[in-house]
């Protein structure tokens, strides 16, 4: 999961890097592991400046100072596909065709196919074992066929259809072509979210795509949209282009966005992720009386911030048990199911929250939190309530059990990761400490998103059932993606590369 940005602003004079900076920090919670932004000054020429950390650890007043031009795009990477060297931070850059500069949030199901493509045939060079870079090389490759010195929008439309017959899997893409203006697609499915907005200013509409529309709203842009699974919009000065390129079968958003990943304040595809997550809670409620029985032995209900805040609210109301906060939560500390690594995951826990024993001394507790995924978290949440004095411990998810592996750019790589896999509830309590464990039904969970828009009939929910829906994942393919993905490969990915990427790497082609 990774955020991303693009940026024209109006006046040709302005700068374009303070407010894809603002975008990014924004946008902080879909990434932490790297932070880029690329920007297109005076005669085309590129400014570059990307690095691993997060974004107030990239970035400095004098850096964002370099980063020259009007037009730009950022991004903050989370990694799925490859390593968290410092070479795989984005934006991705090539000098040919044009000065093309692309950011990609989701992941492409037929990598290795698209690598031995641009390797055999296509004669493309790839420095990373990023998707992303496989992406940008593509869309390359498609506009060189045309020949032309410059290119219009008619053969950009062109080149992103091409594109769309040749990748599969998740992306939301912006890209930036050196003098021309941005671009933004978004993968027939719709799986990963984008969104535009525009800003009237004294010189006229600045425009800026965004994975959410927290990123806009709070930059002061108005009119906010989506980008249509399967469109791709070209904006220039002045002018903004939308093209549907393929036909839309089966549009399915990633359900684990309005779950965990996305802000609450944000609306993706027409949903309001916070009334979906108090849509979840009351349903999560429900499903805690079937579970328990009607008459609740539970004392409190508290949330495991922040994610399942909302949701534990109106589970409270609804059971009519009080809702209390037993967590302090450290806010320097990131989120850990974001960040890489086992290892490092169980050591923030208990950096990342403190147990109040005034709430959890001698009572039965409900925690709630937003999904039970590899069972490290909530293993030391319990167990932090059980040290504070915790008579019983509920807990209570607003997501179904995850059994299967995401491929669609979640960090979900090996089922035997996963806790829930080859266990029931009952097991699945056991191994994380709980006394009683109460998943959200599947069905429940869908009609919390869809009711707030009934025109979406699917969403990509193959985290809990097994079904992918671009229906072109087997057993080999979760084979070889667990075989690269787990985390014994990826720990020994970020030990032994090398930072091939520069940190402040200014780029004036």
């Amino acid at each position: 999961m990774c955020g991303i940005s693009a940026l024209i602003l109006a006046d040709q004079n302005g700068a374009a890097c303070a407010d894809l900076f603002e975008s990014l920090g924004l946008l902080q919670h879909r990434g932490q592991d790297a932070a880029g932004i690329v920007t297109c000054g005076p005669k085309g020429r590129l400014f570059q400046c990307k690095g691993n950390g997060m974004v107030r650890d990239v970035f400095d007043e004098k850096q964002l100072s370099r980063l020259f031009g009007s037009l730009g795009i950022g991004h903050v990477r989370y990694p799925t596909a490859g390593s968290s060297s410092m070479s795989e931070a984005q934006p991705f850059y090539v000098n040919s065709p044009y000065g093309l500069v692309l950011a990609h949030n989701g992941n492409l199901t037929n990598a290795r196919e698209l690598r031995e493509f641009l390797d055999k045939i296509a004669h493309r060079h790839i420095n990373t074992d990023s998707d992303s870079e496989l992406c940008l090389n593509i869309l390359a490759d498609n506009l060189q066929k045309t020949g032309k010195f410059r290119i219009n929008h008619e053969d950009i439309f062109t080149a992103i259809r091409d594109l769309y017959q040749q990748c599969k899997g998740s992306y939301a893409c912006v890209a930036m072509i050196a003098g021309y203006g941005i671009i933004g697609f978004r993968d027939p499915h719709g799986i990963r979210p984008l969104v535009l907005g525009r800003r009237s200013t004294y010189a006229g509409y600045d425009y800026m795509l965004a994975s959410e529309s927290v990123a806009l709203e709070a930059l002061g842009f108005t009119d906010i949209e989506d980008v249509n699974a399967g469109e791709a919009i070209i904006i220039t000065r002045g002018k903004v282009l939308r093209r549907r390129l393929v036909e839309v079968e089966n549009l399915a958003p990633c359900i684990f966005e309005y779950v965990y990943f996305a802000r609450q304040d944000s609306i993706i595809d027409g949903i309001s992720v916070y009334n979906s997550r108090l849509s979840m809670g009351e349903a999560l409620a429900d499903q805690v009386i079937k579970t328990l029985g009607p008459k609740l032995d539970i004392d409190v209900v508290i949330p495991v911030p922040d994610t399942s805040r909302v949701a534990a609210l109106e589970l409270s109301k609804k059971l009519n048990i009080d809702y209390r906060e037993g967590f302090n939560k450290n806010r320097y500390v990131g989120r850990t199911f974001i960040m890489p690594g086992q290892h490092t995951r169980r050591k923030n826990v208990r950096r990342k929250l403190n147990a109040m024993a005034l709430e959890f001394n001698g009572k039965n507790v409900l925690l709630v939190d937003d999904s039970i995924v590899r069972g490290t978290t909530s293993k030391e949440i319990i167990q932090m309530a059980r040290d504070a004095g915790a008579k019983k411990v509920y807990f209570a998810s607003c997501a179904p059990p995850i059994r299967y592996p995401n491929v669609y750019g979640i960090d979900m790589p090996t089922r035997d990761e996963l806790v829930a896999h080859g266990r029931n509830d009952n097991q699945i309590a056991e191994t994380i400490g709980a006394d009683k464990v109460i998943f959200q039904d599947l069905h429940d969970l869908i009609e919390s998103v869809r009711r707030f828009n009934p025109a979406i009939h699917t969403f990509d929910t193959s985290v809990f059932d097994g079904h992918y829906v671009t229906g072109d994942i087997d057993e080999e393919y979760l084979s070889h993606l667990e075989g690269f993905r787990n985390e014994d490969s990826k720990s020994k990915a970020d030990t032994d590369s090398d930072c091939v990427g520069l940190h402040n790497n200014f780029v004036m082609p």
